[in-house]
């Protein structure tokens, strides 16, 4: 199967096979709902090396049934006494996003959310975002993938919480659209323990529906993340926060801005490291071998015309003359002038092998 196309997106960037990874700050709802803490957050996500910056929207009223919306809601990382006035502290209104994505974009950033209900869907693609994500949690909503998909936009789909089964019905829904997909492999814990991210699970999707594939992450620190892009992961989000001790459920699965920095500096690391893919010399381990490895040299003194015994040879640095892998090839050739102890033989000091010999050298 050939590598996927890559998913252009209208800033210019791609995402996909041979470009360097996406990586996603995912901001959600970490702002408490609070403009000006997103502002910071979008500078300190532009400062630690992300590609985009993702906020959640949530329309309350067409998401929550007015049973969900009235129930109580209690506890640390409640914002509200019902679940309903929870997340409605929890929104940014339309316009605040709006402010938000000039001010993202004006910093080199992508800026798009994901959407919880067709009103957040259609408001979002009102915004004139790029990109579109469609969360795990809504992966079987084929309405809401339907909808997506018909808007043109590209789609991120997440895949936690599902077999693959499911995920092939909402892959084929989207692709019915015609919208460029973008699969991220996901377990929707939080924080996910390192045992649970099933890592390569990442390829089987990728050569199973032949699209591009990263990775969202919610685990608490950087291997997983740096094992997906290894195993191929063209995107890689993680919850973002300016401070992982703040009231909330993902402030513990979030990076903050030292750990996303960190995260990024690695990945760009790694990238470079999986730029080669077949074994060769550099130039860098040409003059290390010639310093470290061994030359074919005299034992002792030998006179021209000795007819050479591996006793008459052993190897020492430096890697300058013939290689020990030649080793056999020099017992039973005659020498050709004197050399001194130590003295690194050369083809040229040698006489011609006989062609009974078979040798293959000079």
């Amino acid at each position: 199967m050939s590598a996927p196309r890559p998913v252009q997106l209208a800033s210019g960037r791609a995402i996909g096979p041979g470009r360097p990874c996406f990586l996603v700050a995912e901001i959600g709802n970490n702002h408490q709902g609070d403009e000006a803490t997103a502002r910071r957050m979008i500078e300190a996500a532009a400062a630690a090396g992300a590609d985009a910056v993702k906020f959640q929207k949530r329309d309350v009223h067409a998401l929550l049934t007015s049973a969900a919306r009235h129930a109580p809601y209690a506890g640390p990382n409640s914002f509200g006494p019902t679940y309903g006035a929870h997340r409605l502290a929890l929104e940014l209104p339309l316009e605040a996003l709006a402010r938000l994505k000039a001010h993202a974009e004006a910093l080199g950033l992508v800026f798009f959310a994901s959407a919880w209900d067709a009103p957040s869907l259609d408001a979002l693609a009102a915004l004139g975002v790029e990109l579109l994500k469609i969360a795990s949690a809504d992966l079987p909503t084929l309405p809401l993938l339907r909808r997506a998909g018909a808007l043109g936009l590209p789609v991120a789909l997440s895949t936690g919480m599902s077999t693959m089964d499911e995920i092939a019905t909402a892959v084929a829904a989207l692709r019915a659209t015609g919208a460029p997909l973008v699969l991220l492999h996901c377990n929707s814990s939080y924080p996910c323990p390192p045992e649970e991210t099933a890592l390569p699970v990442l390829p089987a999707l990728a050569r199973r529906f032949g699209l591009p594939v990263g990775y969202s992450g919610h685990e608490a620190g950087l291997a997983p993340s740096l094992g997906a892009v290894a195993l191929g992961a063209c995107m890689l989000e993680r919850h973002f926060t300016l401070d992982r001790a703040l009231p909330g459920t993902d402030h513990p699965a979030s990076l903050d801005p030292e750990g996303f920095a960190r995260l990024a500096g690695m990945v760009r690391e790694l990238e470079a490291a999986l730029r080669v893919t077949r074994k060769t010399v550099t130039p860098a381990e040409q003059a290390t071998a010639a310093k470290l490895r061994k030359s074919i040299v005299a034992a002792r003194p030998l006179a021209p015309g000795t007819v050479l015994t591996a006793a008459d040879l052993t190897v020492k640095c430096p890697g300058t003359g013939i290689s020990p892998l030649f080793w056999d090839e020099l017992p039973g050739r005659t020498l050709l002038r004197a050399l001194e102890a130590d003295a690194p033989l050369a083809w040229d000091d040698l006489a011609p092998a006989r062609a009974a010999e078979g040798g293959g050298r000079p």
